[in-house]
């Protein structure tokens, strides 16, 4: 519902079809895929972990921070990510007359359109650059244009980690910090633990094996919960080889849900 290509649906037979039997839908600022999710997931046996995913600032570090096992209606988070995706329009509006500056023009409403109503995303604009013929892949969009650093590119609002933590919480969830590779500054990793971080996303496609070991010891050192998976958005080159490859055991969820109890 916000930046992958594929819905709910596929997501889950494309899941099923590789084995899985858990799956966390996380689309940055909306709930809206989990309801269809879990109706597909329900005849061939996939459990459906309500997340979201949220953008973070701790100073100038930019993070991304997963909330698992939150109540998708939860009438905070739901005002929470309404204002998030009114932000990603008008973010949206300013990359695309960045765009057309650039001699690439799209249009607005035809990047909503393939947003199906749910959050607007890069990759539904990436896909639109694709359809206008200004780029041939999406990989090749966001290097020539949306990535960070590239000229078309318009940062993202983002919460500090505190309300981002308390957010997820006050919504019954588990916060985790997502996919923290080698950016994060350990004094910044420890005010996000101080904050009442639950956990870390330790398997993670960008990790080197050296560094799920790295994390898994500040997981054990700190009693924090892991996750992992595949971080797939079905618009990148690595995101087929990764689907199905990257994630923890069934039985991680059994901490997962005893931390929610003790809490």
């Amino acid at each position: 519902m916000s930046d992958g290509l594929l819905s709910p649906t596929e997501l889950v037979r494309k899941a099923h079809s590789v084995g899985l039997r858990a799956l966390a839908i996380t689309d940055h600022d909306h709930t809206g895929g989990v309801a269809p999710a879990r109706a597909a997931a329900e005849p061939v046996g996939i459990e459906i972990i309500a997340g979201v995913e949220l953008s973070v600032a701790a100073g100038p570090v930019e993070l991304h921070m997963l909330g698992l096992f939150v109540e998708p209606e939860h009438p905070s988070l739901v005002a929470h990510l309404a204002r998030e995706r009114t932000a990603r329009i008008e973010r949206a509006e300013r990359i695309v007359a960045k765009l057309s500056a650039l001699g690439a023009p799209v249009e607005l409403t035809e990047i909503q359109r393939r947003s199906g109503g749910g959050s607007v995303g890069r990759p539904h604009i990436a896909a639109a650059l694709i359809a206008a013929g200004h780029v041939g892949s999406h990989d090749e969009a966001f290097a020539r244009y949306l990535a960070s650093g590239a000229p078309a590119y318009e940062p993202v609002h983002r919460l500090d980690p505190t309300g981002a933590i308390r957010l997820v919480a006050e919504a019954g969830g588990l916060s985790f910090l997502a996919h923290p590779g080698r950016s994060i500054p350990e004094p910044v990793l420890l005010e996000l633990i101080r904050a009442g971080l639950d956990g870390i996303e330790t398997v993670h496609p960008s990790h080197s094996p050296e560094r799920t070991r790295f994390y898994r010891g500040v997981v054990d050192a700190y009693c924090l919960l892991e996750t992992g998976g595949s971080d797939f958005h079905g618009s990148r080159s690595r995101d087929e080889d990764a689907f199905g490859r990257y994630g923890l055991p069934v039985t991680a969820l059994a901490g997962m849900r005893r931390r929610l109890q003790v809490g």
